[in-house]
């Protein structure tokens, strides 16, 4: 598992506290896609387990760190929903709360890993808040959520919250150079279209992902002065939501351009698009799009069973009804 340079600074923290017999025996680590809170949290593990660790370290000697290594240790149990699933039910949570109060196998530590909490269940959040309320000794909560809102208050406050914030845009263009050749302008656009986080910003800058975001922008400018509905093409793929988000952004740094706040772009590479938009949208019109395709996006990621393609035609047809006005020339731009 990679180990990111951003990520020394709360493992010290973090181990510290349990150095001093002060760690809490529930950790929640709020961090965005591409942070590598899943290596912060394997590093946490692997000090916990060990039954010699040299300060801050594990010793990477011991039984119990080789079985780590070998992702075999019978008391690290990692609680996730089965695959092709997105929701983890009370079953999975009971039989392993179960198991934590039997004694560790090894001795030692005993170690539950979430890797994403907003998976469980009502019933199984529930299920889970027993044993946070009353763990068994030597045990373990490490957990993981982009949004620790959505969790259930009361799980949430048997919780220390940890945020893993991104690093500066320095290091983080800096780290980004030592691992792709992207251009600078490549490399900021990836980094502020992933909110900061390098790693997410890295697979973004891959070939094929990269390509996918031009074509994006590249299709933009002829479908609004001509067929909306050849968007459909270039959105109606299983990633549609990420689609969604980079037209989302240069939406809204249109909106800072025509504001003055173009030093604040996300899209620093295709500054001529951004231009090209807010020259071409009244702020209304941009204001009612970001708007459409923001509920469009999350209707697409929370509607069980939703019709992909019907509803990105309905989108389309609808966000037509914004932007041609602009074009007959019975709308002027604010």
């Amino acid at each position: 598992m990679n180990w990111y340079p951003w990520l020394n600074h709360s493992y010290k923290q973090i181990i510290a506290q349990h150095v001093a017999q002060r760690g809490h025996h529930a950790l929640l680590i709020q961090a965005l896609p591409g942070m590598g809170d899943d290596a912060l949290i394997w590093g946490i593990g692997r000090w916990l387990m060990c039954r010699q660790p040299e300060g801050l370290k594990s010793c990477g000697k011991c039984h119990a760190c080789e079985l780590m290594q070998a992702g075999t240790h019978p008391d690290w149990y990692r609680l996730e929903a089965e695959k092709g699933k997105n929701a983890l039910g009370i079953d999975a949570v009971r039989s392993v709360t179960e198991k934590l109060y039997h004694h560790a196998q090894q001795g030692g530590a005993k170690v539950v890993w979430l890797p994403d909490a907003q998976q469980l269940t009502e019933a199984a959040a529930n299920a889970l808040l027993k044993t946070l309320e009353e763990p068994p000794k030597n045990t373990w909560f490490l957990l993981s959520s982009r949004e620790p809102s959505r969790l259930l208050p009361t799980l949430r406050s048997r919780c220390l919250l940890w945020h893993l914030p991104p690093p500066d845009e320095a290091q983080s263009l800096q780290w980004l150079q030592k691992h792709c050749s992207a251009s600078l302008n490549e490399r900021s656009a990836a980094l502020r279209l992933s909110a900061g986080a390098p790693a997410a910003a890295l697979a973004l800058l891959e070939e094929k992902n990269w390509q996918q975001r031009l074509r994006v922008c590249q299709a933009l400018p002829a479908a609004l002065s001509g067929d909306i509905m050849s968007l459909l093409a270039v959105f109606n793929y299983d990633d549609v939501a990420r689609r969604i988000g980079w037209l989302c952004s240069l939406l809204v740094d249109a909106a800072k351009w025509q504001q003055g706040g173009g030093q604040f772009i996300g899209n620093i590479d295709q500054q001529a698009l951004v231009i090209h938009l807010a020259s071409l949208l009244p702020t209304s019109a941009l204001d009612a799009s970001l708007r459409q395709w923001v509920v469009c996006r999350d209707r697409l990621l929370t509607v069980v069973a939703v019709n992909r393609e019907l509803l990105l035609t309905e989108q389309l047809l609808s966000w037509e009804t914004i932007i041609k006005p602009v074009f007959s020339g019975s709308e002027l731009k604010e």
